[in-house]
């Protein structure tokens, strides 16, 4: 009897081990070739989350990452990654983002890759919501939090020492920081003259970049298992639109999907809200998104961005006017960061594809705050005028 209940639990350990020492080398050899492809348009957390994958894909110039949040899951036809396969174009998107990845998820990712970040273009969605008066909470933080850039970062030596501390203050106002007992004496030996806490982060670091190691080898086995591949709206007619029809026929499926609001959202998104609308009506009148935390958080991304060479091109998704209107939001407190985020690209050489005066434009929103049908017409024209290295556009047709 004994033995029939051990002898499971022996094997398993063997598994275990057998896991743990097989070399990263023999794991990275069982990688199927086609898994950066894959990963593409899957937005699994596990990638965004990990190291693997994104640095085979910023090592490959047939991928053009898209860095962005929630609105990046909504694959409609005209979405980037969509679009440019029907075309033929000369890139793939990667898209890197879900819900609550912000600015200071997206640095810590940007962290692990200076280096192949180096003369690579890529493309940044920014959302006026980030840009809360208290910046971003625990709630958008931790889910998106990674243990394994984290730890990268404590033994990143090649990012500016200026930015490292700024970072490293910032993150250590945060839960999954504070609650981890080897990275957080770390971080606070980074910022601290202190001989007793540099003492003990002497003494831990052995065991954290141990315990690092072991998330880079889990970081390949997730990558060896893959993930789920996302419901595409692939539409091989707008292969041959010209901007202006292809506009047209963004504004005909969101007038289609948009038939019970006056606020150009879509039904399905509509539906979800609508018993709640009545009492949404003025309630945001002293809100604004032109002072924030986020501001701060988000000059370090265009600092690490700046540092790595990186080109990259920013897009200026504006909010669903009609929806702010209706619940009081003030035009000032949108304007004032649209004209804020603009000033902070520009300022540090970057450019920026503004389309904040897309506010009322029936169908460029999906649904509140998403960018949608319209918006992505203009964003596609955009990112192909970056990617070929045209001039920047904000007008879609003559």
């Amino acid at each position: 009897m004994k033995k029939a209940l051990f002898t499971p639990m022996i094997l398993a350990f063997l598994v275990l081990v057998i896991l743990v020492l097989l070399p990263n080398k023999w794991i990275e050899g069982m990688i199927p070739e086609n898994r950066i492809d894959q990963a593409a348009t899957e937005l699994n957390p596990f990638m965004f989350q990990g190291k693997y994958v994104q640095q085979k894909m910023l090592e490959d110039k047939h991928f053009l990452p898209i860095y962005g949040s929630s609105e990046l899951a909504r694959l409609d036809r005209f979405h980037p990654a969509n679009y440019f396969k029907e075309t033929g174009a000369d890139f793939t998107p990667f898209l890197v983002g879900r819900g609550g990845t912000e600015s200071l998820i997206h640095f810590l990712n940007f962290s692990e890759h200076t280096d192949q970040l180096k003369g690579k273009k890529i493309v940044f969605v920014l959302s006026p919501q980030w840009f809360q008066p208290n910046g971003t909470d625990e709630s958008h933080f931790a889910p998106n939090y990674s243990s394994l850039q984290g730890y990268d970062l404590a033994f990143n030596n090649k990012i500016n020492p200026t930015v490292k501390k700024m970072a490293i203050k910032r993150l250590l106002t945060f839960s999954p920081i504070k609650s981890d007992p080897m990275l957080s004496i770390i971080y606070k030996a980074e910022i601290t003259n202190d001989p007793w806490t540099k003492r003990e982060a002497a003494i831990v670091r052995p065991f954290a970049s141990a315990y690092r190691d072991l998330m880079v080898k889990k970081d390949l086995y997730y990558t060896l298992a893959g993930g789920t591949s996302r419901n595409r709206e692939i539409n091989p007619k707008v292969n041959n639109m010209s901007w202006e029809q292809l506009a047209v026929q963004a504004e005909q499926v969101g007038k289609r999907k948009s038939t019970n609001n006056p606020f150009y959202v879509s039904d399905y998104q509509y539906n979800k809200i609508k018993k709640m609308v009545p009492s949404l009506k003025d309630k945001k009148g002293k809100a604004s998104y032109g002072k924030s935390p986020e501001y701060d958080d988000f000059q370090l991304v265009l600092d690490l961005l700046k540092e790595s060479g990186a080109h990259p091109l920013f897009i200026s998704v504006p909010v669903n006017g009609k929806w702010y209107d209706y619940t009081g939001f003030p035009k000032e407190g949108r304007t004032s960061y649209y004209k804020r985020i603009k000033k902070q690209i520009e300022s540090e050489g970057f450019q920026i594809a503004d389309f904040s005066d897309h506010e009322y434009d029936p169908y460029f929103m999906k649904d509140t705050i998403h960018i949608g049908w319209k918006g992505w017409v203009y964003t596609d024209k955009a990112i192909k005028e970056f990617y070929e290295g045209k001039e920047i556009s904000t007008i879609l047709y003559q």
